[in-house]
């Protein structure tokens, strides 16, 4: 049985999505965030960089969104092998959603960490150009290769999730991804959300009914999203 070290609405949900949706045995461990849990000591001896989430697997624990993803899709036989032609399209687009777009979103989460005050402006203007042309380039790419952006692998939830925090953070920010704007994307995302696996994590994390097309502040039964 794999550990789960997460917060609700985290990247911890990305990999929660791929556990239920592969039947895969798991134990969620709550990482309490209103008590900086993630940077204790304890947590940080299984996860030096203190960030959500981190999976604790036989051969030890793994931390790193994209590395959890593909290490579950090796292991599971949840994406295109080495030897199969799809396996290029897999590799490119998982590390774009993690190095690229979900690196990019953090930017505009938290622009204090990167630019002044004075520059926050412009920040915000610049990221969401940026983040509307990655999400368009994501948005072809699930037109030209649905399989692999299909629910039951690890693109989707990946995608998905990032949909959602688009739409909601930071809070009192400007309003600027409209799903609609990706058909392939929103075909994915309603696909998804009516998945058996999806509607368990609605409840387990307090999602809101329609969390990757309409989604609202989470209201989980434990814990804390930010």
């Amino acid at each position: 049985m794999y550990l789960l070290h997460y917060a609700p609405d985290n990247a911890s949900l990305v990999i929660r999505l791929v556990l239920e949706e592969a039947g895969l045995p798991y134990r969620a461990v709550l990482v309490d965030r209103a008590r900086n849990a993630q940077n204790s000591d304890a947590y940080r001896q299984i996860n030096p960089a203190g960030r959500i989430p981190t999976l604790e697997t036989p051969q030890g624990p793994i931390f790193e969104t994209g590395a959890i993803l593909l290490w579950l899709a090796d292991r599971h036989g949840l994406g295109p092998t080495e030897n199969e032609a799809g396996r290029l399209v897999l590799l490119k687009w998982l590390f774009f959603l993690s190095n690229t777009l979900h690196a990019d979103l953090i930017r505009i989460f938290y622009p204090e960490r990167y630019v002044e005050p004075q520059a926050m402006p412009g920040h915000s203007r610049l990221m969401i150009r940026r983040l509307r042309e990655h999400f368009a380039l994501v948005d072809t790419a699930a037109t030209t290769t649905p399989r692999l952006f299909a629910p039951g692998g690890v693109l989707a939830p990946y995608i998905a999730c990032l949909m959602r925090w688009a739409m909601l953070y930071p809070e009192g920010g400007p309003r600027w991804f409209d799903p609609a704007g990706y058909p392939a994307l929103e075909k994915m995302a309603r696909q998804l959300e009516a998945r058996a696996a999806t509607q368990r994590l609605i409840r387990a994390e307090g999602l809101g009914p329609t969390p990757f097309t309409a989604p609202v502040l989470a209201a989980p039964p434990e814990g804390s999203a930010t």
